[in-house]
């Protein structure tokens, strides 16, 4: 494997806000990833939306003229629907939920997370994010929300979740955020647009308590990724990665795509591991960046790609 890229700090990132906490979470990668979008950008689309972490980031440097989150998970887009609209008066319930838990925090959050996956209300969704182990989200085979609370803290006090989710709303100021899945993102992408797409990783989203509502079966991904590279559509896609544990040694998360897709493959040093840091090792996780064809043309070439992120200029083209 060629050397990764070591972690890169934007300074224009250093006040970058997120709502939502969300293990898995590209917030690191981002200063990564944010510089491969072109100039001419017209949308960025990100249909794993998770945190929407990379959505922010563009749209907190203004790179880009909008951008559109989106996700299989209803639940979660009606949150970010509440936090793109109505992000104060979120914030009120979630201050509810958050004063009433402190007679019985344990009771109190068992009761919030059966009444949201009886009711799959926003703002009770927001509270369990906030307060379950880790920011670890996991769904049962009935597609239930089960992750256990985080007995150690009650979640980000009310104020400072006011604060991150007005934050959030303004720099998203004009974004969307709707339930689609991904391949019908893929498909209706434009030349200017630019897709990101974050997705379960092989050998996890198969795993018994899953972390994320549907799983990703590979054969299908691959077709409808040669399918958007025969469109021209530009893509990043973070996919598999490994992880490098001093006491274990190396933990492949899943194969590299196939070669013929045409895909520049590149290795980021994400830092340590945050399922290593659930576990108590030190693990540092190399995560795989693909690019599409069209992407890496947009950018100048594979030099022009490895010199963003290297942060030098490239070569003058001969």
């Amino acid at each position: 494997m060629p050397a990764p890229f070591p972690p890169r700090r934007l300074p224009g990132l250093a006040d970058v806000p997120h709502a939502i906490p969300y293990q898995g979470s590209k917030r690191q990668l981002a200063h990564a990833i944010v510089p491969l979008l072109p100039p001419d950008t017209a949308r960025l689309l990100e249909p794993f939306a998770g945190s929407a972490a990379v959505a922010i980031a563009a749209r907190h440097l203004r790179i880009g003229e909008t951008a559109e989150i989106s996700d299989v998970n209803e639940p979660l887009m009606r949150l970010w629907q509440r936090v793109l609209a109505e992000p104060l008066d979120l914030a009120a319930d979630y201050e509810r939920l958050w004063h009433e838990q402190l007679a019985d925090p344990k009771a109190y959050y068992d009761a919030v997370r059966t009444r949201f996956n009886e009711t799959h209300e926003p703002h009770c969704l927001l509270y369990l994010l906030a307060r379950c182990v880790k920011a670890a989200v996991r769904y049962n085979r009935e597609g239930g929300f089960n992750q256990g609370p985080d007995r150690r803290r009650l979640g980000a006090r009310p104020a400072a979740m006011r604060a991150r989710l007005a934050a959030t709303a303004r720099v998203l100021t004009g974004c969307r955020a709707y339930a689609a899945d991904y391949a019908d993102v893929l498909n209706r992408a434009e030349p200017a647009d630019v897709v990101y797409l974050d997705p379960p990783y092989q050998g996890v989203s198969q795993a018994r308590d899953h972390r994320y509502m549907a799983g990703l079966p590979r054969e299908a991904f691959v077709a409808r990724l040669r399918a958007a590279v025969g469109r021209g559509t530009s893509f990043l896609l973070s996919y598999d990665g490994l992880s490098r544990d001093p006491a274990s040694g190396e933990r492949s998360y899943g194969e590299p795509l196939p070669a013929d897709l045409g895909l520049l493959h590149l290795h980021l040093d994400a830092g340590t591991s945050s399922q290593g840091t659930l576990n108590g090792r030190p693990a540092r996780t190399i995560e795989s960046l693909y690019l599409s064809p069209a992407l890496v043309t947009r950018l100048g070439g594979p030099e022009a790609v490895h010199a963003s992120l290297a942060g030098t200029p490239a070569s003058p083209a001969r």
